[in-house]
């Protein structure tokens, strides 16, 4: 199946996700289910009644845009988990003063995981307030970032 770049999707949505209150935080397409997924989130938490209300939104403008030259797919909206991993600058941004854990690809301070919270992110760089004191991590030394899930 031939597919638009999600990068080109998400554009034409986003000014959609703003009228609807959503801030569209990820997309991906499954091409084994032919099922394209948009990750919306919104301030104070993401709820049914604003991912169905996005879903009807988009549904005849992607229709129009025909991301995929004709061929039937499924669109799915959905929030993008509590365990999501963070991706993009306001991602990090959005969590500031919660706690994260970090997994990295290499040791730092010895250990590949560091958890704590999140006192800043500037300049590609995670300032963590661990339980050893204040660590400073760059982004591209980690495999994942996401909120700490505290069971």
């Amino acid at each position: 199946m031939r597919v638009k770049p999600i990068a080109e999707i998400v554009e034409f949505l986003k000014p959609i996700a703003e009228e609807v209150g959503v801030e569209i935080v990820d997309a991906e397409w499954d091409m084994r289910t032919r099922a394209l997924t948009i990750f919306i989130d919104k301030a104070g938490g993401l709820d049914l009644i604003s991912c169905e209300a996005f879903h009807r939104a988009i549904d005849a403008p992607l229709d129009e845009l025909d991301p995929t030259f004709g061929a039937a797919y499924t669109l799915n909206c959905s929030s993008p988990g509590l365990d999501r991993p963070f991706k993009r600058e306001e991602d990090f941004l959005r969590h500031i003063g919660e706690n994260v854990e970090v997994h990295l690809y290499a040791p730092l301070s010895g250990s590949k995981y560091h958890e704590g919270k999140l006192l800043a992110f500037r300049e590609g760089e995670i300032v963590l307030a661990a339980e050893k004191g204040e660590i400073v991590i760059p982004v591209e030394k980690t495999s994942k970032v996401c909120l700490l899930i505290e069971v």
